[in-house]
């Protein structure tokens, strides 16, 4: 069974997910750059679906999945060069 998202809100520093279990996860804004310098206007246009929330106009996604597993935004992380 897939745990999703039924809402999503903001405060000045966090992002708060209400998940459909009962759970709220709050993860600091920091973790996701794109997110922290958008308006509060550009951060309540996302879509919810059951695996995530997707911000169209920010390009950016996150799955539900990857914040109950502690992650942050991974981008950069794959374009680091493996030695």
């Amino acid at each position: 069974m897939t745990t999703s998202a039924k809402a999503v809100r903001f405060d000045a520093d966090s992002m708060w997910v209400h998940l459909d279990d009962g759970r709220v996860i709050a993860v600091p804004l920091a973790w996701f750059p794109r997110l922290l310098a958008a308006t509060p206007e550009q951060r309540a246009q996302f879509e919810l679906s059951p695996r995530g929330i997707h911000w169209e106009a920010l390009d950016e996604d996150i799955s539900i999945d990857g914040l109950l597993a502690g992650h942050g935004d991974l981008t950069h992380s794959r374009l680091v060069s493996q030695d």
